[in-house]
C-alpha cells in the first residue's frame, strides 16, 4: 500500500511536528500507530489532543477532503467498521463534484476485482453560529451493492437504490495532507490516513 511520506522533521512549522523538539508530537504519535495497526486505548486520546490543536474548517479547508481516504481505526464494533489486515475499507470523499462512497473490499490484488460499495451525496453545511468552524458534511445514501473491475472505460457494477430513513451527517473534526478524523451522527469516532495511489474518478466514475 503506497502512502504519502511523513512531514520533514526539520520543518517545524508543519501540522503534527514539535517546534520544541520534545519529540513526537501527538498528530506525528497518531500517524504512526494508524500506520502500524497498534495503539489501543492511547489512539482515543491521541484524537483528542490532536482535534484541540489542528481542528478543521471546512470554509477554508475543503479542498483537502477530496480524496481517496482508508480508514485505520474506529471506535465502533460494529464488522463494516473494523480494521483487519485482510480488508481495505475506503471512503472516497469529493465534495466538488457532491459525492462521496463507502467501500469495503479485500485487501491485496484481488481487492480491485470487487467491493461492496455504498454511494452518497454530500454536502458541506454552514457552521452553526458566525464564531464557530465550518466542519458538518450531510450525507444521504442514494445506492449500494456490488463494484466490480473496471473494463475499458466502464467499471462493472451492480447497485440498488438505498432508502435512507433519518439524517446521516459526519463531523470531519481534523484534515490535512495526510490525516482525516471524523465523529459521525452515532457518536462513532474514525481515524482515516490518505490513500494517493488510489484516484477518486477512478472510483466514482
Amino acid at each position: 500500500m503506497a502512502s504519502s511520506p511523513p512531514p520533514d522533521a526539520a520543518a517545524t512549522d508543519a501540522p503534527g511536528l514539535d517546534p520544541s523538539g520534545g519529540g513526537a508530537s501527538p498528530r506525528t504519535a497518531l500517524i504512526a500507530l494508524l500506520r502500524s495497526g497498534g495503539g489501543g486505548e492511547r489512539i482515543q486520546a491521541l484524537i483528542e489532543q490532536v482535534e484541540r490543536e489542528q481542528p478543521a474548517d471546512l470554509s477554508t479547508d475543503t479542498p483537502l477532503v477530496e480524496g481517496v481516504w482508508e480508514l485505520r481505526w474506529s471506535s465502533s464494533s460494529l464488522p463494516y467498521l473494523a480494521t483487519a489486515p485482510w480488508i481495505t475499507n475506503l471512503q472516497v470523499l469529493a465534495p466538488s463534484r457532491g459525492q462521496g462512497m463507502n467501500l469495503l473490499r479485500l485487501a491485496g490484488p484481488l481487492g480491485d476485482l470487487a467491493g461492496i460499495a455504498v454511494r452518497a451525496a454530500i454536502a458541506i453545511e454552514p457552521p452553526a453560529a458566525p464564531d464557530q468552524p465550518s466542519q458538518r458534511v450531510s450525507v444521504r445514501f442514494e445506492e449500494g451493492g456490488w463494484l466490480g473491475p473496471k473494463l475499458g472505460d466502464q467499471r462493472l457494477k451492480l447497485l440498488r437504490q438505498v432508502r435512507q430513513s433519518f439524517p446521516a451527517w459526519l463531523d470531519i473534526t481534523v484534515v490535512d495532507q495526510e490525516l482525516r478524523l471524523c465523529r459521525g451522527n452515532a457518536g462513532t469516532v474514525f481515524a482515516l490516513l490518505r490513500r494517493p495511489d488510489l484516484s477518486v474518478a477512478e472510483l466514482l466514475g
